[in-house]
């Protein structure tokens, strides 16, 4: 079975342009908005703002983000980020392959 993209975060310097684009793109309001995060649950998948991204991460889910981060590592990509808690035990890590970041994602257990 294939991944499917759960998250896309997109970098901004302009949180509040950004945050009116995207509710008026997407139709709603965010469900978190926080000083270093902006998301929208949009159906079974989450849109973000990151004023400190550099670059659009799409994210999967995962059991096993170390698992994953290997098989990512063996297929060719280097890992950008290690895995770290982003509260409440949620995971995240990110690999980079030709300047081009992905991200998983592991819930919290």
């Amino acid at each position: 079975m294939a991944n499917s993209i759960k998250l896309i975060v997109y970098p901004t310097k302009d949180v509040a342009a950004t945050k009116r684009l995207l509710n008026t793109f997407l139709g709603t309001e965010p469900y978190v908005d926080g000083e270093w995060y902006v998301g929208y649950k949009v159906g079974d998948m989450e849109v973000g703002i990151d004023p400190n991204g550099k670059a659009v991460i799409a994210y999967t889910d995962t059991d096993d983000i170390q698992a994953s981060l290997k098989s990512l590592t063996d297929a060719g990509a280097t890992v950008a980020m290690e895995p770290k808690d982003v509260g409440g035990g949620l995971m995240v890590a990110q690999v980079e392959l030709d300047g081009n970041i992905l991200g998983l994602r592991q819930p919290a257990k």
